[in-house]
């Protein structure tokens, strides 16, 4: 295989492995080694009461981790033999994460000096006398550097299951059927292997 062509493969591969990669939390259980981390998780606590859990990546909104865990409420309650569902207590968290990272490719003028960075002091009208270091980040003269700030939403609820019809007037109820099938259009379920 020529070289252009193998650098070729191995690029489209490397792009199809990365895109792979790059997708929202699908409904899934959250079991450890999944090709897309997080899922949803139950904990029996009684005979009729769970505690249900979605966790996200960090591509995958609010919103849907919020729906992705009442609908496994939904579906829990169905496959119990219930009907109907009282949230109990709810939470969602949200873990924020700040990257930075210096640029690889950036070399200062001064870079060549080993450790010795230039730096000076000067006076500022209203802030008195101030001073510069590249070794204290000054986001205009020090090193460039790339911030990411990452996102993940983990969503709990503790639901009481219950036979019969809802109950009129409470908002904590759910009709499980209902919930099932007005967010199934939403579900995105993994792609098949």
């Amino acid at each position: 295989m020529p070289r252009k062509s193998a650098a070729l493969f191995a690029s489209l591969v490397l792009a199809a492995g990365l895109a792979a990669c790059a997708t929202p939390t699908p409904y899934q259980p959250n079991i450890r080694g999944q090709s897309t981390a997080g899922g949803f998780s139950e904990l029996r606590l009684e005979p009729n009461r769970y505690r249900v859990t979605f966790n996200g990546n960090s591509l995958t909104s609010r919103e849907t981790v919020e729906a992705y865990l009442l609908f496994r409420a939904a579906e829990l309650t169905v496959q119990n033999g219930y009907d109907w569902f009282a949230i109990a207590e709810r939470d969602t968290d949200k873990q924020v994460r700040t990257y930075v990272e210096p640029d690889p490719f950036y070399r200062p003028w001064y870079g060549s000096y080993g450790f010795w960075r230039p730096s000076w002091r000067y006076y500022g009208r209203g802030y008195g006398w101030r001073g510069w270091d590249p070794f204290w980040g000054d986001p205009f003269w020090a090193d460039r550097v790339d911030v990411r700030t990452v996102e993940k939403f983990e969503a709990s609820a503790e639901i009481v299951m219950e036979k019969g019809a809802k109950p009129q007037g409470d908002v904590r109820a759910f009709d499980a059927r209902a919930v099932i099938d007005n967010l199934k259009s939403r579900i995105r379920y993994p792609e098949p292997k």
